[in-house]
C-alpha cells in the first residue's frame, strides 16, 4: 500500500484505560481522544497495539462497561474511511468480534507483517514473544484455554468482570508490568526476538507495546525496534510519515 500524498500512519498502544480506577483512568482517557481526534486529520491508518483497556471480555451479549469516548471516537475514525487496526494485548486478549461489527476494525491475536511505501513492518503487541517470560507464558495458555474461557463466561457478568479487575490491577504477572525498566539491549527479549526473526527475513520496523517502555534500537543497518510506550506514564506514540518511524511524545 502506497500512503496518499501527506498522509501518516499512527501507532499507539498500552493505555490501560480503567486502571487503577474508572474514575482516575478518565483523565486519560481524555488526553487519548483528543490525540485520536487531531491525528485523524492527516492519519492513512491507525494501529492500536493492544491494551487499550486494563480489561476486556465478550460475552455473547456483553461488553465491560465504560470508555464510551474512545469506542465512539474509533467508530466516528472508520466510518470517516480512515482504517484502524486492532491487535490484542493480555489484558484484552478476549476479544471475539465487538471491534469488527460494531467499529469495523480487524483484530489480530498474533504479530502480521504489513508493508506501507515500500517499507515492511512487523506488529504485535509483544507479550509472550522471545525468550524467558516462561511464567506469564504459563499464564497466558490458561487465559486462552477454551475450557478456562467458556467457565468465565458462564460467571454472571457482575461478578466475572469485577473478579477480572481485580486481578489485573493487583498481579503483575497478569499485567505484564513487573519491569518498566531497561534491561539491557542483550537482556530485552523482544530485541532478542526481532534479532532472530531478521535471520530469515528482512524488515524495517519492528513495532510492539508491552514493555511501557519508549525505545528505539537499531537491529542491524537497515532494521529498527520500535517499542512505542504507554498512555499512563510516557504518553509516547509512534508516526510514519511515508519515509521514517519517529516515536514522539504528546504533551498537549
Amino acid at each position: 500500500m502506497n500512503l496518499p500524498e501527506g498522509k501518516k500512519i499512527y501507532f499507539a498502544s498500552d493505555n490501560h484505560l480503567g486502571a487503577p480506577t474508572a474514575e482516575k483512568s478518565f483523565p486519560r482517557e481524555q488526553k487519548f481522544v483528543k490525540w485520536l481526534d487531531e491525528v485523524k486529520k492527516d492519519a492513512g491508518a491507525i494501529f492500536l497495539l493492544g491494551d487499550l483497556f486494563d480489561f476486556w471480555f465478550e460475552y455473547k451479549t456483553v461488553v465491560p462497561k465504560g470508555f464510551t469516548r474512545t469506542l465512539g471516537k474509533l467508530a466516528e475514525i472508520t466510518d470517516s474511511g480512515i482504517p484502524v487496526y486492532y491487535f490484542v494485548g493480555n489484558h484484552d486478549l478476549w476479544m471475539n468480534g465487538y471491534f469488527e461489527e460494531e467499529l469495523n476494525i480487524p483484530v489480530y491475536h498474533k504479530p502480521k507483517e504489513f508493508t506501507f511505501n515500500d517499507t515492511t513492518f512487523f506488529i504485535g503487541h509483544g507479550d509472550g514473544l522471545g525468550p524467558g517470560d516462561k511464567g506469564y507464558k504459563r499464564m497466558k495458555k490458561v487465559f486462552t484455554n477454551p475450557v478456562a474461557k467458556w467457565f468465565f463466561r458462564w460467571l454472571h457478568p457482575d461478578l466475572g468482570v469485577k473478579l477480572a479487575q481485580y486481578l489485573s490491577v493487583k498481579n503483575k504477572l497478569i499485567s505484564g508490568d513487573e519491569d518498566v525498566t531497561f534491561l539491557g539491549e542483550d537482556n530485552e527479549w523482544l530485541v532478542q526476538y526481532c534479532k532472530r526473526k531478521l535471520e530469515s527475513k528482512h524488515r524495517d520496523y519492528f513495532v510492539f507495546g508491552h514493555r511501557h517502555l519508549p525505545m528505539e534500537i537499531q537491529l542491524n543497518e537497515q532494521s529498527q525496534y520500535i517499542n512505542l510506550g504507554d498512555w499512563i506514564t510516557h504518553y509516547t506514540y509512534g508516526v510514519f510519515d511515508g519515509n521514517e518511524l519517529k516515536l514522539v511524545n504528546y504533551d498537549s
